[in-house]
């Protein structure tokens, strides 16, 4: 179970799944309901401060590169072209929404760029990203809930 646990938080932290990957793992291998929420929630918000340590001091490093420089403008494009319009018309409300949605390509990573690509003080977007990852992992974690009801 401990594994169970470890591998569904590393899902929630990857760029590949977040909690909307780590959540059903955790769920599908017999991990209490609440302790797979409450890791896969906070493994998930943790991404956050990483990220922004990354987008304030290692991105202007990297940025130097050509090669970095390319892929980082084409990841900060598709941010600021998916959450863009939230974000410019209802701002902090905006990117709460931008980030609940459980799809891929929204989530805690593209929200901190958004924020970030968007000059949102770091407090607010922390809130924003908290608050849209909480019920983004209340809608995962309740279907799944319901689907595992459903089949029993």
């Amino acid at each position: 179970m401990i594994l169970d646990i470890l591998i569904a938080m590393l899902w929630s932290i990857s760029p590949f799944g977040e909690a909307k990957v780590g959540i059903p793992y955790a769920l599908l291998n017999g991990v209490n309901i609440y302790l797979a929420f409450i890791v896969c929630f906070f493994a998930n918000l943790l991404v956050f401060p990483i990220m922004t340590f990354f987008l304030e001091v290692i991105n202007r490093y990297f940025f130097k590169w050509y090669y970095y420089k390319k892929a980082a403008l084409f990841v900060g494009r598709r941010a600021k072209r998916g959450a863009g319009k939230n974000v410019k018309k209802y701002g902090f409300l905006g990117l709460i929404i931008f980030v609940l949605i459980p799809l891929p390509g929204t989530g805690v990573y593209a929200g901190t760029i958004a924020g970030y690509l968007f000059g949102m003080q770091r407090k607010q977007a922390f809130l924003a990203n908290a608050i849209g990852i909480f019920i983004s992992c209340l809608i995962v974690w309740a279907t799944i809930l319901a689907a595992i009801e459903g089949f029993n």
